[in-house]
C-alpha cells in the first residue's frame, strides 16, 4: 500500500486527537461530524455508541466525496456513552446536568461504552465496541459543588473527565482507561493496523 496514507478523524474532540498522538498517529485531517445524538426509544447504551460512531464515519465520508482534491482516506470515528444500567447519561452542558450526573454516579458503578468505526480507502466498514466498568466513591455535596466549579465537566459524557480532577473519584476501573478518556487506544490502533494502516511508521523518528 502507498506510503501516502491519509487518516481523517471524524471528531473535533481534543482528547481523541491527543490520544492518537500518544500512539504516534497524527491525523491528516480533523473533520467533526455533526449528527443527532438523541437515543432512540428503548435503545441500549452499547447500541447507541455503535450507531453514532457509524453515523459519524459515514457523514465524514460523504463530506470527503464532495472534495475533489482529497483522495481516498482511512476515516476513524468514535462515540462514547456513559450509562448506569440502561440509563444513558447526557453530555453535561449545564450545571444542573453535571450535578445530576455526579449525584447518580456517587457511590455506584457505571459503564462506559465506546463505539469505534473505521472506513477504509476501499470502502470497507469495520466496527468495534469497547466496554469499561467504573466505580465512583461516595461524593459528598461539597465535593460535587467543588468539581462543578472547576468546569471540567462541560461537554463530557456523564459529566466528568477521568483524566482530570475526577480521577480522584475512581475507586475501581475494569477495562480500558483510554476508553473512559474518549478513545480506546488498543482497539483503535489494532483496527487501523488490521486494515493496512501503518500506525507505527513514525515511531523510529520519535527516538531521535
Amino acid at each position: 500500500m502507498s506510503t501516502l496514507q491519509k487518516l481523517v478523524l471524524a471528531s473535533g474532540s481534543p482528547r481523541r486527537i491527543e490520544l492518537l498522538q500518544q500512539a504516534g498517529i497524527e491525523p491528516d485531517r480533523v473533520l467533526p461530524a455533526d449528527v443527532d445524538e438523541t437515543p432512540q426509544r428503548a435503545e441500549h447504551p452499547r447500541s447507541l455508541a455503535k450507531r453514532l460512531s457509524k453515523d459519524k464515519a459515514e457523514k465524514a465520508l460523504d463530506s470527503l466525496k464532495s472534495e475533489h482534491d482529497y483522495g481516498p482516506a482511512f476515516i476513524l470515528a468514535a462515540d462514547t456513552v456513559v450509562a448506569v444500567g440502561r440509563r444513558i447519561l447526557p453530555k453535561a452542558e449545564t450545571i444542573d446536568d453535571a450535578i445530576n450526573c455526579l449525584g447518580l454516579l456517587s457511590g455506584r458503578s457505571h459503564r462506559v461504552y465506546s463505539g469505534i468505526c473505521l472506513i477504509t480507502p476501499g470502502g470497507k466498514l469495520r466496527q468495534r465496541l469497547v466496554e469499561t466498568r467504573v466505580r465512583f466513591k461516595r461524593l459528598p455535596r461539597e465535593e460535587i459543588d467543588a468539581y462543578v466549579a472547576s468546569g471540567e465537566w462541560r461537554g463530557k459524557a456523564g459529566g466528568y473527565a477521568v483524566q482530570g480532577l475526577a480521577g480522584s473519584f475512581v475507586v475501581k476501573l475494569v477495562g480500558s482507561y483510554t476508553n473512559v478518556v474518549g478513545l480506546p487506544l488498543y482497539e483503535s490502533v489494532a483496527l487501523l493496523s488490521g486494515e493496512g494502516f501503518k500506525a507505527h511508521q513514525k515511531w523510529h523518528a520519535a527516538r531521535s
